[in-house]
């Protein structure tokens, strides 16, 4: 027996930082708001023991259950794929804050060029500088237009940094709080990125280096530099996150209520409009109709993809004609870079989880492209996040990977070896694409979402020339062995990588070439809208989060027009 509810203004599935910025907007503006959210409450409290590596880190304690749910992946069309039966290449947060709690805090706004990347690599290089398999386009918004939205979340989040690249966007006000610690390894890294010729700056962090109060009146600490921050909470309410910001704003309102242990299923429609969403509790089975003005899809973004296929919402795309959206642009993260080896020890193990300084010199379109064969590129970075010792076992190359020799390599070069990372911007290609896998499903009877995916010759490319320009940087640094990052070649779904997927629910000007407008509105029903990483049309050099926080804000805004402007975005 299903029980439907009461109807609300706006119903949210998932509480992370999208479905947060979209509740307290909301409720601000006097909109009843619910929020599902299938896994548990949890907050700052429940983090008093979290410094514990083996529950959280080898165990994943505050990740997706995935004998309940996952998605099955393979490299090609011809091949079979199979479930992920354990976490692996990604880790897929699950409960209040989402991912949003277990990140470590880098916080980036893309570059100008991301959201018009094929007009400006058309415009510089012509349009054959990739082959036609590459189905790049532009997001259908500027930067420009984004900005203030980036301000908006990034005053939220108390974001700290300094405004020293001179390869970002342009500003309206400087970042909200100081940079953090220049320690002496980010000193290292300093001085030999700046006698290359190329220009360091602090990572912008949400780890903040001082307390601050937001413009909602939320009270963030300052960072204790103790090493947990990627996959773990934090204990003091130092690294900015949906259930100390956003979630408690939009309770303060009255106008809103989250419901754990809530996993929605299907988005019910009549019509070109949507109704609400159908949801199983997750603890009793239960099932449920929670009907609403406005739906928001604000979950992981597989999880957004997968609801709208199987909802039956929007064209699905099909690499062998192009045709159709949904699904379409899939992209992971390329990762380049070099480590080395010193003779001198360093504190490795104190750090925070966007304790870093960067350059942006090989990143997106601020080096030369005309005679290499890829484009776009990736920020290079050198980060002090802790080395806690489970995971962290840094070895000379040629050295046994078990015994007693591995034990002694790994005791020495623990406090002796420094690693210089980039993210890479992954190009979307036509064979690289979300579905519905036709054999396996979910503990709801639901398909299980299918990720077919693979890198490329562009990724390749792109991959050994940044790795190549982090070893020049690692040997100006002073390493004694210094070791280049691997060529690679076919995509593994283990060990991890980067959480950072996107595409899928990609955003643009016209509905023949996106799933939704610039306000995230859908475009085949007009009071349904989707919010994440799934909206960007590529995935570029940095973390995800900032740019997503930013689309929250849009949608938000898009939201609440929508439903006091009897159905007008502006």
């Amino acid at each position: 027996m299903v029980t439907t509810l009461d109807k609300v203004d706006v119903v949210t599935v998932g509480v992370g930082w999208t479905g947060g910025i979209v509740a307290a907007e909301c409720a601000k503006e006097g909109l009843k708001v619910v929020g599902l959210e299938r896994g548990r409450e949890r907050g700052t409290e429940d983090f008093a023991i979290v410094h514990d590596e083996y529950r959280y880190a080898v165990r994943y304690e505050l990740m997706q259950d995935l004998s309940k749910e996952t998605i099955t992946f393979r490299n090609r069309r011809d091949q079979k794929a199979l479930p992920m039966r354990q976490m692996g290449s990604f880790l897929l947060g699950e409960g209040l804050g989402g991912s949003g709690t277990h990140w470590n805090g880098q916080n980036w706004r893309f570059l100008p060029y991301d959201f018009q990347i094929k007009t400006m690599t058309d415009e510089k290089y012509g349009a054959n500088k990739l082959p036609p398999e590459y189905t790049i386009q532009d997001w259908g918004i500027t930067y420009d237009e984004l900005e203030p939205y980036f301000d908006r979340f990034e005053k939220t989040a108390g974001i700290s940094g300094e405004d020293k690249n001179p390869f970002a966007g342009k500003r309206s006000s400087d970042y909200p709080t100081p940079p953090m610690k220049k320690t002496p390894i980010l000193k290292k890294f300093e001085s030999a990125t700046t006698n290359l010729g190329y220009s360091p700056f602090m990572m912008p962090s949400a780890n903040l280096s001082e307390a601050y109060e937001n413009p909602d009146g939320q009270q963030i600490n300052a960072c204790q530099y103790c090493g947990f921050c990627e996959r773990f909470g934090c204990e003091y309410g130092a690294k900015t996150s949906p259930e100390i910001t956003v979630v408690p704003t939009a309770k303060d309102t009255g106008n809103y209520e989250i419901k754990f242990n809530s996993n929605v299923v299907e988005i019910m429609k009549e019509g070109d409009r949507v109704t609400g969403v159908r949801y199983f509790d997750t603890v009793t089975f239960e099932e449920f109709i929670q009907p609403a003005e406005v739906v928001v899809l604000t979950s992981y973004m597989l999880n957004n993809a997968k609801l709208l296929m199987v909802s039956e919402i929007g064209e699905m795309y099909d690499p062998e004609t192009g045709r159709g959206t949904l699904g379409k642009n899939y992209g992971y993260q390329i990762l380049p870079g070099a480590s080395g080896f010193f003779d001198e020890k360093m504190n490795v193990f104190m750090g925070a989880g966007a304790l870093g300084m960067t350059i942006d010199d090989f990143n997106g379109d601020n080096f030369d492209h005309s005679d290499l064969d890829f484009i776009h590129g990736a920020s290079l970075s050198i980060t002090q996040t802790g080395n806690r010792p489970i995971l962290t076992n840094p070895i000379p190359p040629d050295t046994p990977s078990w015994g007693a020799d591995f034990k002694k390599a790994s005791i020495e070069n623990y406090l002796k070896s420094l690693s210089i990372g980039g993210q890479g911007a992954s190009m979307p290609h036509r064979d690289n694409y979300l579905s519905l896998d036709s054999t396996y499903k979910d503990i709801y009877g639901v398909p299980l979402l299918q990720m077919t995916y693979n890198f490329t010759d562009q990724d390749r490319a792109m991959h050994k020339y940044v790795s190549e320009r982090a070893a020049e940087i690692m040997q100006e640094m002073g390493a004694k062995t210094v070791v280049g990052g691997s060529p690679i070649s076919d995509y593994d779904i283990v060990p991890y990588q980067t959480t950072h997927n996107t595409g899928g629910t990609i955003m643009g000007a016209e509905p023949e070439t996106s799933v939704v407008n610039n306000y995230l509105q859908h475009w085949d029903m007009e009071n349904l809208f989707v919010v994440g990483a799934g909206n960007f049309a590529h995935n570029g050099g940095y973390n995800p989060t900032g740019t997503v926080g930013a689309l929250a804000y849009r949608c938000a805004e898009g939201i609440i027009n929508y439903s006091k402007n009897g159905g007008s975005l502006v």
